[in-house]
């Protein structure tokens, strides 16, 4: 009640007007007052379109008019549908077989919706139906249900995917192809059927305007698939107008302007603007696509951060996203019309983030939600893989790094811009993205890449902000990263599985636990409160961020509670030393005893063996092996190997394997954990070992025939390091990182040092700088260093006792 109160106060007058205006509409339907809940006859039909001198006076005229016209365009694909169908034979022939048979399951009544497969709803189908729970909802207006019931209803997210059309896609991609009237006849069947089953306003499929507004969208594509079939007769398509009618107006009255003003807006006025721009006839058509464009436009600031990324921390909702965005563009061009002035830049960062986050085995790590959804399927590829949008976005804007990330056309491309686009894609010559390594400043998000070839090594780091309002689509995922060794996704974020079929699960899934970061005495940093709200939710925030072309550094922090004194702090800072291995240092600030257990989820396709030497090895399915050397080092902890779940999309999970790192400690804990690809399984085996240091830790680190030392001062209370001895080092520096050609050499080869000002080695002074040093990378060039730092490059012989003077004589001769 306090809660509701406390809305109430604050809750604006906009809002008030906008809800009560939603709330009386939808009391006036309950009762049989509004017109917007009955079907109209065919008369009031034809007299709700302006067709200026037309001779429609029947629902026959109708059908014939909309087979004829030319305007409005759809998009490009169907200005030639023997030329689109002609370049998809000849591009995926391979394709045609595998569409057919999905068209085929279809008709026979069995559905592939999100990651479930061969569902039955039924003969005849049952639109009401959810068959994993066998729950079915009631034909009651629609806001009187409460959907997020799963007792009384199951899993929703099943009942509406089906109730969305958009196998009515693959219907028609297979008749276009084949000619088969069966598939049109499926279509018209499913249709009809649907619209007898779900009188306006009535039932589950009428709840969610986001529903309406994809399912509005599937008949809109249907109509151009099935446009000259018989199948389409003229009480088919009068009908269909109908319900279209009904679903504009449903759509413009119920928008999620102040319910959910995240993809559930979007989606929505993109549908209004689909109806209005493809149905003109509508005397209303252009109040619904000026008001879809507007909310479009409008919301783009919003949910668009500067660095591209979407607002509420979701990588597939940053999709979905990029969709709408696609198609409110391409449709906008096809009609000739202008396109808003900042749509252009928006959707090209949209586009960047998914390119430059994408894996080096093509697909996306699923950072917070995923509901496994699309706007509109045109394809059958994973859902995690999102290089369709790239290959669209590179022919829409010509841009060669898209085409590459791509990898090669996609079959939605073709659906969407048809013969042309892929020409234009095909006169692009492919060209690597101008980064490897990206920071996203503002919504938290770290790509450590080292390479764009398959063989990449990559991590996603997370350690942005929680989400957005009240953080429906967020996890507890704060500093929590994705891992592929050698190309071999291995570590991963193991996804959603579900939203509302069981609290547990729901719950399991969106915990810190079930990602790659570390707990506090088994409780997630942020807490859940209901599948969409948070009961608290942790602070993060970035400290650090260094990208090279030799290494990567991230630092960022989180805050919780602590039972014992009230506060809690998690930082992590992680060292990616490209084409070799990652260090992650694990910092705990806290009084009292605490367990500590430090997360780690692979892949479900991952074989793991652990040895003593905490060796784990990942076999792929093809049998060649991805090596991973992982060590972690704390006092007093040990390893456990647990069985937990990967969900790949929406509605399934698999058993993963996880390892766990678990300690308790007594107040302030620090864990130093080595992530090492192996790059043969014949080659020598990668070891680390600590060595004693006073004021600080120390490793050596023996791979691939190098000898790395690696030097981390203690943090005191104010974060500030001090100075590491050691008995061959002495270092200043946050962190120092030194190479060597093996362990008899006493002259380092390579080193990367953060942050200070001195560095010893066997009792002398390697090299000093009369203040501090950001960060400094050297390598040897012969018996010389060629040396980057933040003040410039040079090329030095060691040691060296002024740095900061050689930095000032080379500004000095560069200005004479």
């Amino acid at each position: 009640m306090k809660s509701k109160l406390y809305k109430l106060r604050h809750v604006s007058f906009d809002e008030l007007r906008v809800r009560s205006s939603q709330f009386l509409s939808a009391f006036a339907e309950r009762r049989g007052l509004s017109r917007r809940a009955r079907l109209m006859s065919d008369e009031a039909l034809i007299e709700s379109l302006s067709l200026g001198e037309s001779s429609v006076k029947s629902t026959l005229d109708l059908r014939n008019y909309f087979r004829e016209r030319v305007d409005p365009k759809f998009f490009p694909a169907f200005d030639d549908p023997n030329r689109t169908v002609n370049e998809f034979r000849r591009r995926w022939p391979g394709a045609v077989s595998d569409l057919v048979h999905r068209a085929d399951e279809i008709t026979a009544h069995h559905f592939d919706l999100l990651g479930l497969r061969q569902l039955s709803f039924g003969v005849p189908i049952d639109w009401h139906l959810e068959p994993l729970a066998g729950k079915r909802a009631p034909l009651v207006h629609w806001s009187r249900l409460n959907y997020l019931d799963a007792d009384r209803f199951g899993d929703k997210k099943i009942t509406w995917e089906l109730n969305r059309h958009q196998h009515f896609a693959t219907l028609g991609q297979a008749y276009w192809l084949t000619g088969d009237e069966r598939y049109a006849q499926t279509f018209s069947a499913h249709i009809n059927s649907w619209c007898a089953d779900n009188p306006p306003k009535l039932g589950i499929n009428w709840a969610s305007s986001l529903e309406v507004a994809f399912r509005s969208i599937s008949w809109l594509w249907a109509l151009n698939y099935f446009r000259h079939s018989s199948s389409l007769t003229p009480e088919t398509f009068s009908t269909i107008a109908k319900f279209l009618y009904i679903n504009a107006r449903h759509l413009e009255t119920y928008l999620s302007t102040y319910f959910s003003p995240n993809t559930h807006l979007t989606g929505e006025a993109l549908g209004l603007f689909y109806l209005g721009t493809m149905l003109p006839e509508f005397k209303e058509s252009g109040r619904w696509r000026k008001t879809g464009l507007k909310i479009l436009v409008d919301q783009l600031a919003r949910h668009v951060q500067p660095d591209g990324a979407y607002f509420e921390q979701s990588t597939y909702y940053h999709r979905y996203t990029t969709d709408f965005y696609l198609h409110l563009q391409i449709l906008l061009a096809a009609n000739n019309e202008v396109l808003p002035q900042e749509l252009e830049g928006k959707v090209q960062q949209l586009l960047d983030f998914l390119m430059y986050v994408k894996r080096p085995d093509g697909k996306t790590p699923m950072v917070g939600d995923d509901d496994g959804g699309r706007l509109i399927k045109l394809d059958d590829r994973p859902a995690n893989d999102f290089r369709a949008t790239l290959s669209t976005g590179a022919a829409v804007f010509g841009r060669a790094d898209y085409k590459f990330v791509a990898d090669k056309p996609a079959e939605e491309t073709l659906w969407l811009l048809g013969a042309d686009g892929l020409e234009k894609l095909d006169q692009l010559i492919a060209r690597e993205p101008a980064r490897q390594s990206v920071g996203f400043a503002d919504s938290g998000y770290y790509v450590l890449r080292d390479s764009w070839t398959p063989e990449a090594n990559y991590m996603f780091f997370d350690c942005g902000h929680h989400g957005a309002d009240n953080c429906g689509h967020a996890h507890a995922d704060a500093l929590s990263f994705e891992l592929a060794v050698n190309g071999r996704t291995v570590l991963i974020d193991p996804g959603t599985f579900t939203y509302t079929a069981s609290k547990e699960m729901r719950d399991c899934f969106r915990s810190s636990a079930a990602h790659n970061t570390l707990v506090v005495d088994d409780e997630s940093w942020s807490i859940p409160a209901g599948p969409f709200s948070w009961k608290t939710i942790s602070n993060c925030e970035l400290s650090s961020w260094t990208s090279k072309e030799r290494f990567d550094y991230v630092a960022a922090n989180q805050y919780g509670s602590d039972s014992s004194s009230g506060f809690l702090e998690h930082w992590r800072e992680i060292l990616f030393l490209k084409d070799d291995y990652w260090v992650i240092r694990d910092r705990i600030s806290s009084f009292g005893t605490h367990s500590i257990k430090l997360w780690f989820h692979f892949d479900s396709s991952v074989a793991l063996l652990r040895g003593k030497d905490q060796t784990l090895r990942v076999i792929s399915e093809n049998g060649h092996s991805t090596g991973l050397y992982l060590a972690t080092f704390a006092e007093k902890g040990e390893w456990i190997r647990e069985s937990g779940w990967v969900s790949h999309s929406y509605g399934v999970k698999d058993e993963g394997p996880v390892c766990v790192y678990s300690m308790h400690c007594d107040g302030p804990a620090e864990l130093i954990t080595f992530l090492i690809p192996e790059l043969s399984a014949a080659g020598p085996k990668p070891l680390v070992r600590e060595f004693e240091a006073l004021n600080g830790r120390a490793f050596e680190i023996n791979v691939n025939d190098k000898h790395d030392v690696l030097l981390l001062p203690e943090r005191g209370p104010n974060l500030e390091p001090g100075q590491i001895n050691t008995a061959r080092f002495a270092s200043d520096f946050d962190l120092a990182w030194i190479r060597f050609a093996n362990e008899r050499v006493r002259s380092p080869e390579e080193f990367v040092l953060l942050r200070g000002e001195t560095v010893e080695l066997d009792g002398r002074i390697l090299l000093k700088s009369t203040r501090t040093i950001d960060y400094l990378v050297a390598s040897s060039v012969g018996d010389r260093f060629r040396v980057e730092t933040n003040e410039g490059e040079l090329e030095i012989s060691l040691p060296v006792l002024d740095l900061e003077s050689l930095f000032t004589d080379l500004n000095q001769t560069s200005a004479t």
